[in-house]
């Protein structure tokens, strides 16, 4: 008896351990093998996710194990798990059996402890599977996606697949007109049909709200599209109620060549096209094309050389003056990115676009002042003449709660005169923003460091921005400066000559940018705007030939 005991225990434990590997039929044989063994007529097992559930008589009951009259328990134990759940576990026997040894209770004892364990631990793996990868109504989620490529990666590839994502096309009026909860059923309705369609040749996963995502076979494609045109779903079968459902579509064709880098690069891609098939009236189909590959493989490429670049030292300060119209002396300069690799200058619009996109850009923006205050220091130890240089911080660092703690910190740990630095922000347009730029504008006058309000006429708040706010400098965006003299009495000169009174009238130091002929200087004078910066003074230099400029002092 014991070495049958340990025999079959053992493969026992070793289809638990290694149960993801092994069919259902392998463990209920061994259970059978035991259960005769030790007599059993009958083993039940019950599984609660809390007290609460036992309570209510809320379980998971299952019995494998049932081969005659279950008369009497031979054991029942009952184990709560550190989670709260509850495993109980009978096993029963009929009258006409002997009674059990010591070292039978012993040994099934031993034997229902095991399966308890297996038990807690397959339901938790299930709960935990529910939970992490479902989302609150049931539907796989963004995770279920992502991993679901990952093993696509790992197995069968990509070659011959479709991603897909897509939204339903103004489901928010079958919310608003037939309510919620018919809502539910209406989505539910249009998943099934499309899952239905895709079979086990891909996955469909909600992604938030009424848009999901999808993967499946290129022979899936057309039928998909069709559904996308619209599908009658039933949300009322007793009366046979329905309602037309379609959807906008962002679509991916992978081709042959492509390389998985990792499963959110498959979702951003798809996205643009998913976001442009919504704003058209009558298209529902966008498609991913090839340029669209191409930018988003230069995204990548951006990212993983950025760390590189800033450790390499490639990010440089270049230098814009600013001049005095009234006496073309360079009163000051703005600092911008150029970022030089390979020999090559990098346009600062194929990569700050992508940097922008996630924190990255405020690692330049530190990076980009840490350089200035350098390059500032030098001069003011060389006994030159030093002028007031901007930085521009992105909208991004307004999410930084030592936001100003860590500028001051890079000025100081320079020994540059807070007078020597302007930090140049950009409008913005929500109030939560709003609200940080506020306390961030303040906090930098506090200390002494000028503030300017970049492109000034572009956002929706210019006008709030400067009564709100203590800025030192108004820059102009350029879009509002006349370019030719016969343009001077248009709409667009009215308003520059009233942003320039604006800001003499408020105390507030005014520069227009983007400057690029004699009309247009001559047209600052005319209107009260002393400062201009662009083109027909300088482009911006790398700092050896600025500092050259800035040494003669005038234009």
């Amino acid at each position: 008896m014991i070495d049958d005991f340990s025999k079959q225990f053992e493969k026992l434990i070793d289809i638990f351990v290694d149960y993801e590997h092994r069919s259902r039929e392998n463990l209920i044989e061994v259970l059978f093998e035991m259960g005769k063994m030790f007599r059993l007529t009958k083993v039940e097992s019950e599984f609660y996710k809390s007290a609460t559930d036992q309570r209510d008589g809320v379980r998971e009951y299952l019995c494998d194990y049932d081969i005659g009259p279950a008369d009497k328990v031979v054991m029942s134990k009952c184990v709560i798990a550190k989670t709260g759940a509850i495993v109980k576990c009978t096993a029963y026997t009929s009258n006409d059996q002997p009674p059990y040894t010591e070292e039978e209770l012993r040994q099934l004892d031993l034997s229902i402890r095991a399966l308890q364990s297996f038990i807690s631990r397959n339901r938790m793996q299930r709960a935990i599977e529910t939970l992490g990868y479902h989302d609150e109504d049931g539907y796989p989620n963004f995770p279920y996606y992502f991993r679901h490529l990952e093993r696509m990666n790992t197995t069968c590839g990509f070659r011959d697949q479709v991603a897909l994502l897509y939204n339903l096309r103004q489901f928010s009026i079958i919310n608003r007109d037939l309510g919620n909860s018919i809502g539910n059923v209406v989505m539910r309705g249009h998943y099934e049909a499309i899952k239905e369609i895709v079979g086990d040749k891909g996955v469909v996963c909600r992604v938030g709200g009424d848009n999901f995502a999808m993967i499946f076979t290129a022979d899936k494609l057309k039928p998909i599209l069709k559904a996308m045109e619209g599908i009658p779903i039933v949300y009322d079968k007793e009366n046979d109620r329905r309602v037309m459902v379609s959807a906008c579509a962002g679509v991916f064709i992978i081709p042959p060549d492509f390389v998985f880098e990792r499963p959110g690069s498959i979702v951003e891609l798809i996205f643009p096209a998913c976001q442009k098939a919504k704003l058209e009236k009558n298209g529902i189909i966008e498609y991913v094309s090839k340029r669209s590959f191409e930018e988003r493989e230069n995204i990548s490429r951006v990212r993983r050389n950025f760390d590189e670049g800033l450790a390499k030292g490639e990010f440089r300060a270049y230098y814009q003056p600013k001049v005095d119209v009234r006496t073309g002396k360079i009163i000051g300069a703005e600092a911008l990115c150029r970022w030089i690799r390979d020999g090559r200058v990098v346009p600062p619009m194929e990569f700050i676009p992508i940097l922008e996109q996630n924190t990255d850009i405020c690692r330049l923006d530190f990076y980009m002042l840490e350089q200035v205050c350098k390059n500032i220091r030098k001069r003011i130890s060389e006994g030159k003449r030093v002028v007031r240089v901007s930085v521009n911080f992105s909208r991004k660092h307004l999410l930084d709660p030592d936001l100003l703690e860590n500028i001051v910190r890079i000025i100081e740990k320079n020994k540059v005169p807070y007078e020597y630095i302007e930090i140049e922000l950009t409008e913005t347009n929500t109030e939560v923003d709003f609200k940080k730029l506020q306390r961030l504008v303040n906090g930098l006058q506090e200390v002494g460091i000028s503030t300017a309000v970049d492109d000034f006429g572009v956002g929706y708040s210019s006008l709030n921005l400067v009564r709100e706010l203590p800025w030192n400098v108004l820059k102009i965006d350029r879009s509002l400066l006349p370019g030719m003299e016969n343009e001077r009495k248009k709409l667009s000169t009215i308003v520059f000559g009233h942003i320039v009174s604006l800001a003499n009238a408020m105390g507030i130091e005014c520069i227009t940018e983007g400057v690029e002929t004699a009309e247009q200087v001559e047209l600052l004078k005319e209107y009260g705007c002393p400062y201009a910066q662009g083109f027909y003074y300088d482009k911006p230099l790398p700092y050896e030939e600025y500092e050259k400029k800035l040494d003669i002092g005038k234009y």
